[in-house]
């Protein structure tokens, strides 16, 4: 396995136990924001490691939301439980042996009918669920409009709606990852 340190925004972060520390997945398709959102929570700090026995990275990072710490990991791109390339079965190997305490689907706005059959796929296999609809901003300006609320509803999951490239929502999502985790925890 092969590490790689980029920023490290506070050594307080990186040297919490990690014992003590939530973990929390980033999944979703390529190209839908997943770094852009890692980097938003973690500070760009990142640890690039090689999932053993293969050549596809996962990014590593250390953030704090209010006194929770969390262990955030960004995986490779998926379209799919049943995994076809290298990086889907490392994503989905992933996610049933790292234990998380919360999955974040992030899906692209614009194309939200197209991604939504992962999230289905990812509430049927038990995972502490939560999807965020981001480009939201991409969205608008083709006139596409999505209602979280009601999606959240439909789906019984939280939903969040971002612009992260933007930092548009992201306080909503911190605030959102924060009340699910003590929720999961009382």
């Amino acid at each position: 396995m092969r590490f790689v340190k980029s920023i490290n925004r506070s050594k307080t972060l990186e040297n919490i136990n990690i014992n003590h520390r939530k973990k929390l997945i980033l999944v979703g398709n390529p190209n839908v924001g997943k770094s852009v959102i890692f980097n938003c929570l973690t500070g760009t700090y990142a640890t690039v490691s090689n999932y053993p026995g293969t050549t596809v990275e996962i990014f590593r990072g250390t953030s704090r939301i209010n006194n929770i710490y969390f262990e955030v990991i960004d995986t490779p791109g998926m379209y799919s439980m049943i995994p076809i390339t290298e990086e889907e079965r490392v994503t989905r190997t992933l996610l049933f042996n790292e234990k998380a305490d919360l999955v974040i689907h992030v899906v692209d706005a614009k194309n939200l009918q197209r991604m939504l059959p992962l999230t289905i796929q990812l509430i049927e296999a038990g995972v502490p669920l939560m999807l965020v609809v981001n480009m939201m901003d991409e969205a608008e300006k083709l006139g596409v409009k999505i209602h979280i609320e009601k999606l959240s509803e439909i789906l019984s999951i939280p939903v969040v709606g971002t612009a992260a490239a933007l930092n548009r929502g992201i306080d909503v999502l911190k605030k959102k990852v924060y009340e699910y985790v003590r929720k999961r925890a009382a």
